[in-house]
């Protein structure tokens, strides 16, 4: 049995961090709006501070190019820390509702309250921006907080296990690192809420464990996440760009990465020789993605590796772009397939890899909606297309948990709409306001004075003729016409 290795969070430490958390909770130290502005703020110090670690951990487990750390990780977790302690005044303000004029002295209120202790399981591929986009919600929620980190971004996890004792309140927000066993372990506590991101098989596993304590859960599961390109009305060379763009990204280990391409058979050729193009414009020269100083990151482990060479190997797709490979650093380029059909073996699950194939189809948007239909859910849908047709086709006809026009992945930039899925790719949203959502509980409140109490003389029995003649009245409330 292989030794644990020494930067996981010792078993017996577990059960003493959730009381720890659970203990401070109980305090209220986290409730005053002052501390969870300051913790945020502190966050965001901890960022720009330590940007040239957090750099080097993300390539060293990833192969991250900086430019990407900075547009995919870090700008976006200071920039969320900073609007949500500048919003932390009107996002906790108590919402005062309209109310019929008969309960207007009764003080109706809704409070924004803190669910308590809360967990966050994050993956490998983002374990900056999975991790800390919702836990930014929690804390200004005013929950305390435990963070699992991912095992297969161990320069991540022991970076972050470091600073964040450093910059925030230890007994608040605290960190566990370890494997399987160790998130079994915390998943056997009983949390006030669970975000999990991963695959759908650990998903049901995590629900299965929140359903023993009937813990709320925000389950993140990606999927296959479809591109239908209208040929005839978009152009083929920006959707190739944006598509390719979208792939190759963290060598396509996102969970919101286009999984695979339709478009109708007669414009396959034409899609391909764009792809070609945005390759060489990416990429040029003779060792293109696979070059000394490529931007492309690569797979975290030799199993991973062997996966995406396995899949090339059973599948009956046609290799037009890409291919290429180097074992020594496990790094795959971009490879686009033409011709897959749809039970090749690129079609079982979600790929996570550099892999693109393109399923031809026949009669364009209709095949293209029966086959997404036919599929689990997507976490994010992608249409190419300038036809208002088109898009309300889509809208109205498929579901995703996000539904992006003309590109791939920007969906994830913009914190004004929620990140989140639907059936097989999950369920409940975070981003921007939404993650301060997901970690809130929010508490109706009324105030029934006893001066109100000669209006309440109707619902006590025993009930009079007149009585009962009043409340029948309400059934009878005129039902306005169609």
């Amino acid at each position: 049995m292989p030794e644990t290795p020494a930067w996981y969070t010792p078993f017996d430490e577990i059960s003493r961090v959730h009381d720890t958390l659970v203990s401070t909770f109980d305090s209220g130290r986290t409730l005053p709006l002052a501390f969870r502005r300051q913790q945020l703020l502190q966050l965001a110090r901890l960022f720009q501070q330590n940007i040239q670690e957090i750099r080097d951990a993300l390539s060293a487990d990833l192969g991250r190019n900086p430019v990407e750390v900075a547009i995919g990780d870090t700008a976006p977790v200071i920039a969320s820390a900073i609007r949500a302690a500048d919003s932390l005044e009107a996002w906790a303000a108590p919402e005062k509702p309209t109310v019929e004029a008969w309960r207007a002295g009764w003080d109706t209120t809704v409070y924004p309250v803190p669910k308590g202790a809360v967990l966050i399981i994050s993956p490998w591929n983002y374990p900056v921006p999975l991790t800390f986009l919702p836990f930014i919600g929690a804390v200004a929620a005013g929950c305390t907080v435990a963070i699992k980190l991912p095992e297969h971004s161990p320069a991540v996890s022991q970076l972050f296990a470091s600073l964040i004792p450093r910059y925030l309140d230890p007994e608040a927000f605290a960190v566990i690192n370890g494997g399987v066993e160790h998130a079994t372990r915390v998943l056997d506590l009983k949390w006030a809420h669970i975000l999990f991101t991963g695959s759908g098989r650990v998903g049901r596993l995590v629900a299965a464990a929140a359903a023993k304590h009937l813990t709320p859960t925000t389950l993140e599961l990606g999927g296959k996440s479809p591109v239908f390109i209208d040929a005839g009305n978009t152009d083929l060379k920006i959707a190739a760009k944006r598509i390719l763009w979208g792939k190759q990204l963290n060598c396509g280990q996102t969970c919101v990465a286009p999984d695979y391409v339709l478009i109708r058979r007669e414009y396959q050729e034409d899609f391909i020789t764009a792809l070609k193009e945005a390759y060489l414009e990416m990429w040029p020269g003779k060792d293109g993605a696979l070059s000394e100083d490529t931007n492309l990151g690569f797979l975290p482990t030799t199993t991973h590796f062997a996966r995406v060479l396995d899949l090339l190997d059973r599948t009956h797709g046609r290799v037009v772009v890409g291919g290429q490979h180097l074992k020594s650093e496990r790094r795959v380029e971009p490879t686009v397939l033409a011709d897959v059909a749809l039970d090749d073996g690129l079609m079982d699950e979600e790929l996570f890899c550099p892999l693109l194939p393109i399923v031809p189809v026949e009669n364009g948007l209709e095949d293209a909606i029966k086959i997404i239909r036919e599929r689990p859910i997507p976490l994010a849908l992608y249409v190419f297309t300038d036809s208002e047709d088109t898009k309300t086709q889509f809208l109205t006809r498929t579901q995703s948990g996000s539904f992006v026009l003309n590109d791939t992945f920007t969906q994830l930039v913009v914190h004004e709409i929620p990140f989140g899925g639907q059936g097989d790719s999950g369920y409940g949203a975070y981003q921007g306001k939404r993650s301060f959502d997901t970690f809130t509980h929010f508490r109706g409140f009324i105030n029934v004075p006893p001066a109100a109490e000669p209006f309440m003389g109707g619902r006590y029995p025993p009930y009079s003729e007149t009585e009962r003649d009043d409340a029948f009245k309400e059934e009878m409330i005129p039902i306005p016409e169609m």
